[in-house]
């Protein structure tokens, strides 16, 4: 079977940066050196743009997983044209058909069936698919995002060419600053990108759902600024944190999360935690089940199944039994809590109006006083 046409604009992308990272960047390293600022301006510029990605043409515009300012709307897709990833409409028509069709050989953009190369990076590097923006119906009313898809060759010129120039031109020493600013920190956000497409559907654990090759890893999620909580993601897409606990390292969040408490972030989705509860408590029945099926069939065999299917159900009745009643005590918390402002405001209105009755009566004493003795 012939194979389709070469893309010979990401060939050349990739190859160029790869080459620069690979061999420029030690050459030039152990020749000239790299100074501080040069490293600083590689980490700033590559988080940035990463978190362009992951907090904005991710969470925000292919989930809609959260509301956001247009101020920080367009740092995003500022961040996405620096990140060379395509515009955000391409990006996220393709995340998109990738979630509803994963691990579908042919609809799958980049299906993990389809192997570890693949679905890294050899997706991109031939026409296998033409490009498909009908899903995308939302996001074409957004005037930023339109602005990005018109003007994504000069965005991403100004972005990976002018503004390493420019910090070049500060800091003194161009070349450097263009080698490790420029091509060390797009190959290296590029391949931390394809990670999640790659490495993430076949390295880690599947706690939610066996039902797609997605994986949760926590190595991924510190190289991907918390990516990497994969298997959760594939069946929870709408939350807005990918690490859900306290302690998994998720900065997309923290950034999207901290955002709020300046007003520049607002309506941040999350799953009701019942239902991840439910998914986590569905996995282990489904794994205890595997595990009891490849013993060696005993007489004893049907009854451990029927005993783990009556606990499972028991179990459940009891998750159900418990959110309820907690969901009913936080409405009469709530309710208290609006009883104590309406208190409250009373109270204080009750004051209001005694001061002002105070000051009116004194007011008015001075009044009679004067009088009398007119």
């Amino acid at each position: 079977m012939q194979k389709p046409p070469i893309i010979w604009t990401n060939l050349a992308v990739f190859s160029v940066t790869g080459l620069a990272a690979l061999i420029l960047v030690p050459w030039y390293g152990l020749s000239h050196g790299f100074d501080g600022w040069q490293w600083l301006a590689m980490l700033i510029l590559f988080s940035y743009s990463c978190l362009s990605i992951t907090a904005g043409y991710h969470r925000l515009w292919a989930h809609k997983s959260y509301a956001a300012h247009p101020l920080l709307q367009w740092i995003f897709a500022l961040g996405g044209a620096l990140s060379l990833q395509n515009s955000a409409y391409h990006w996220c028509a393709d995340h998109r058909r990738h979630h509803r069709h994963v691990d579908h050989t042919d609809k799958d953009p980049y299906s993990a069936s389809r192997g570890l190369w693949f679905s890294h990076m050899g997706w991109m590097l031939r026409h296998y698919s033409s490009p498909d923006d009908s899903n995308i119906a939302d996001l074409k009313r957004n005037n930023i995002l339109a602005f990005q898809h018109k003007h994504y060759l000069l965005l991403t010129v100004l972005m990976n060419a002018g503004l390493p120039l420019l910090l070049g031109l500060w800091n003194g020493d161009m070349w450097g600053m263009l080698l490790l600013a420029g091509g060390l920190r797009l190959f290296l956000g590029h391949h931390v990108t394809f990670f999640i497409n790659s490495l993430a559907h076949f390295w880690g654990r599947q706690p939610y759902t066996s039902k797609n090759s997605a994986r949760d890893n926590d190595i991924l999620a510190v190289l991907t600024f918390g990516e990497g909580y994969h298997n959760f993601h594939h069946l929870f897409e709408f939350d807005y944190r990918n690490g859900i606990r306290w302690w998994h390292y998720d900065p997309t969040k923290w950034l999207i999360r901290s955002m709020s408490w300046l007003k520049l972030t607002s309506r941040l989705r999350t799953c009701p935690p019942e239902r991840i509860e439910q998914a986590q408590l569905e996995r282990r029945f489904e794994l205890a089940r595997q595990k009891i099926m490849k013993r060696q069939q005993t007489a004893d065999t049907e009854q451990w199944l029927a005993l783990l299917q009556s606990e499972y159900e028991r179990l459940l009745l009891q998750l159900r039994n418990y959110y309820q009643m907690r969901k009913h005590l936080l409405d009469i918390k709530k309710k208290a809590v609006r009883c104590k402002y309406e208190e409250l405001r009373l109270r204080l209105s009750c004051d209001e109006l005694k001061a002002a009755f105070t000051i009116q009566r004194r007011n008015w004493l001075k009044l009679t006083t004067r009088l009398e003795l007119a």
